[in-house]
């Protein structure tokens, strides 16, 4: 349900997974921003923050998944994927 409604709306996949990259790059922005502009608290407090950012990764790259199941019911799939397994299915 959830899922549908994400897709009426536009959000597509390749957003989620763009997404779950993004924040791997964000974990990493995080840690060394929070070890070099708290420099008093030490590495604990720079690991959380890459920790807490860093969760958010297989969350996006999950709704990506359910996303293109929904996409491959849908039958709006990327094309070319539909290409690839046609000419699968003919040879």
């Amino acid at each position: 349900m959830i899922v549908k409604k994400m897709h009426e709306m536009g959000v597509r996949s390749e957003h989620a997974y763009t997404a779950a990259f993004a924040s791997i790059g964000l974990t990493v922005a995080a840690w060394m921003t929070s070890l070099k502009a708290e420099s008093g608290t030490g590495l604990a407090r720079a690991d959380r923050w890459g920790l807490f950012v860093g969760e958010w990764a297989p969350t996006f790259f999950g709704v990506g998944l359910a996303l293109s199941h929904y996409e491959q019911d849908d039958g709006t799939f990327t094309a070319s994927v539909h290409e690839f397994q046609q000419r699968q299915e003919a040879g």
